[in-house]
């Protein structure tokens, strides 16, 4: 790729138009759906197409129109679509525009973000997303830069950096762009002391214009605002020195009539409770929804679900606009499913709770209290005394970051649920002197799956319809394995989703009947878009892996290679003939290691160290979701000083590696060590297989 903004000279699509004369025109949710300028496609965050071209009738006439093959990294992140061309991201921030007619590349820019990002690189998968406004193109970087670019060229018109000095903050989410504002917030409450915040810049200049923190600070250097103060009466002891978390790291909607800003913040940090805030108080405003004036980032409302938060379940799910008839009155609402697997309908005016209904398993709460909104919680969840308890959903959620959608026409919302529990506890832990383990990828003040646990069935996972005016199903679609893929609702009655086995799929709205399939020969976990170009609809999605469905094999429905495993971008259309070339198969045999030799006391070291590089390599080395190499398969631990230009010298942090200079000589011969053994177990596995065979 390309290091700087390039320009295909004399291609049709190299000077896109662009919209100069009214730029919230293209992102009202009442806009005619030629476009999908935002990451929701409109301010409502509905992801949702108007368009009806392609429908139940003609299906089976939908077909490829032309795709790109990519490089390694990343490819969940859902694109835009603008005057004739798209735009989308790939790996660590890297912005690409083609002609959305015919894939051919226009310009391509490349931050160079894991080079700027230090340990930053440790934590964060890439892009999930871009943000437009005005004729340019924006994306936030792993390293904390947002950045301007021309949308004709691809050329940098501002860049600002949006985090402190030596955090560990980081940007994965899709910059919003309202009123002018770009908005952007943060992940790192999982690793690091980070206290949330969310900030404003404007669109033209990229000045900061406010900045609004999710949780209060230390109270002996003041409070930026009355909600911090309001806000640090719900918290206890010293709950400043681990930061408190809320970060901002995914959802934002905005309302233009009331000029408001809905935020979703995340979970504490450290997740646990007890370490952070001595076990007390509600935490405002971690895993809630918050409500701000766009021009001054003032305070207006909030609603929190769930108060005291301690299992990472994050607030920071998509959260669609609405207007629902509810008891025979039109409301104006705010749905959204958050981590914790219920589905919450909210009073978008002033933050009334409306209802609340479970869409999956959920263990740690009875229901919500419709008089007072707040969870009736289940005795010991949260591991009281040292004791254990099996959560249900995960700490990854019911419903992740794949988003959700709603579709006007009928009524329902489509959620990508997941069905997976983990057992927690802190037994063993010194709570009161609790400190975070320097560097550690995650540390949380609990043990989730990671740590001791018992055997739980294996994950499954639905596309849930719901209908949120009455709270009740309307239908249900077993989907493989946990994870799943993000949605499009159009109006053409169809919802569109790609799964973790490699088919992309279109349902009927209604019913939940699946009508269409596409093998798209890579897991499709990314949303897709729609939009219309001279006169026909076009359907475009990103294909192969990323993010956290990497972390755990067991949790995906096919293996994925990082080496061999393609990334594309897929567009369909009606008549569309193009074909993807037969894949070839891999060779993934590990190589042969003649010199290992068993030493379980070393290994047993380094599957300690390993637990910094679990969340990219996999659980176990195995890397089963593809979003970084095998390293059971890897030819690099066999050599001390090829391991040692990787993880001591950053040989691969361009191509996203990290490096750990804090590692001795004896941690990375403990980590070699233990990465050989995988190898050796991986080629008994096979051999046994061999045999059993012949």
């Amino acid at each position: 790729m390309a290091s700087a903004a390039m320009l295909v000279a004399g291609h049709p699509g190299s000077a896109p138009s662009v919209h100069r004369s009214e730029p919230a025109a293209i992102l009202k949710d009442g806009s005619d759906g030629a476009n999908w300028a935002g990451y929701g496609r409109t301010f409502g965050e509905q992801h949702y197409s108007p368009l009806d071209q392609v429908n139940a009738r003609n299906l089976g006439d939908l077909g490829l129109s032309w795709s790109i093959d990519l490089p390694p990294g990343n490819a969940v992140t859902q694109p835009l679509e603008v005057d004739g061309v798209l735009y989308f991201t790939t790996g660590y921030s890297v912005v690409h525009a083609v002609d959305a007619v015919t894939g051919g590349e226009l310009w391509t820019y490349d931050p160079h973000a894991p080079e700027a990002a230090g340990e930053r690189l440790r934590r964060s998968w890439g892009s999930r997303g871009l943000g437009y406004w005005d004729g340019r193109i924006y994306t936030g970087t792993v390293d904390g830069r947002l950045i301007a670019l021309d949308a004709r060229t691809g050329t940098v018109a501002w860049s600002s950096q949006t985090l402190e000095d030596g955090d560990l903050r980081y940007i994965t989410a899709a910059p919003r762009i309202f009123d002018g504002k770009v908005i952007v917030g943060h992940g790192g409450a999982d690793s690091s002391d980070a206290r949330g915040y969310v900030t404003a810049y404007d669109a033209r200049t990229g000045e900061q214009v406010w900045r609004f923190f999710t949780v209060p600070g230390d109270p002996a250097k003041g409070f930026e605002n009355a909600a911090m103060a309001m806000a640090a009466k719900t918290w206890s002891g010293e709950w400043w020195k681990f930061g408190g978390g809320g970060t901002v790291w995914n959802a934002l909607s905005y309302d233009p009539e009331t000029r408001t800003v809905f935020i979703g913040t995340g979970n504490g940090a450290p997740w646990n409770r007890k370490v952070r805030s001595q076990g007390k108080g509600d935490n405002l405003f971690l895993a809630s929804i918050l409500a701000l004036d766009v021009n001054t980032g003032r305070y207006k409302w909030h609603y929190q679900v769930n108060p005291g938060e301690t299992w990472d379940y994050n607030a920071a799910m998509d959260m669609h606009l609405a207007n629902l008839r509810i008891g025979g009155k039109v409301r104006k609402v705010l749905v959204t499913a958050p981590k914790n697997g219920f589905l919450y309908v909210i009073d978008r005016t002033n933050g009334k709770f409306i209802s609340a209904e479970k869409i999956a398993k959920v263990t740690w709460a009875t229901r919500i209290d419709p008089k007072t909104g707040r969870p009736v919680e289940v005795a010991g969840a949260r591991y009281e005394n040292g004791q254990s308890f099996e959560l249900w959903p995960s700490n990854s959620g019911a419903h992740s970051h794949m988003p959700s959608a709603f579709s006007p026409q009928t009524g329902l919302v489509y959620v990508p649920v997941a069905e997976a529990g983990l057992v927690f506890t802190d037994a063993g832990l010194d709570l009161a002197n609790w400190k975070r383990t320097p560097h550690a990828a995650y540390d949380v003040g609990a043990y989730p799956a990671f740590g001791p646990s018992t055997k739980l069935p294996d994950p499954t996972s639905f596309l849930v319809a719901w209908n949120p005016a009455t709270q009740k199903l309307a239908w249900k679609v077993e989907t493989p394995k946990k994870w799943n893929g993000g949605l499009m609702a159009t109006a053409g009655n169809l919802v569109f989703q790609g799964q973790a086995d490699g088919q992309f799929n279109a349902y009927d709205a209604r019913t939940g009947k699946r009508l269409w399939s596409f093998a798209a020969q890579a897991p499709v976990l990314a949303a897709p878009i729609s939009y219309m170009v001279g006169g026909r609809q076009y359907i475009t999605v990103l294909a192969g892996p990323g993010t956290s469905a990497g972390v755990d094999a067991s949790a995906i429905a096919t293996t994925s290679d990082y080496r061999t495993t393609q990334r594309r971008v897929l567009t369909f259309a009606i008549g569309g003939t193009a074909t993807l070339p037969r894949p070839e198969p891999a060779d993934t045999t590990p190589l042969d290691d003649p010199d290992y030799r068993e030493d379980t006391a070393s290994a047993t070291r380094g599957a300690r160290l390993f637990g910094q590089c679990f969340s990219c390599h996999g659980i176990g080395a195995d890397a089963g979701g593809g979003v970084a190499p095998d390293l059971r398969r890897s030819p690099i631990p066999l050599s001390s000083e090829a391991f040692a230009a990787v993880v001591h010298e950053g040989a691969l942090v361009s191509q996203g590696m990290p490096i750990f200079p804090e590692f001795s000589a004896r941690d990375m011969d403990d980590l070699r060590q233990y990465l050989r053994s995988r190898r050796a177990d991986l080629r008994s596995a096979n051999s046994q297989q061999m045999r059993a065979g012949s």
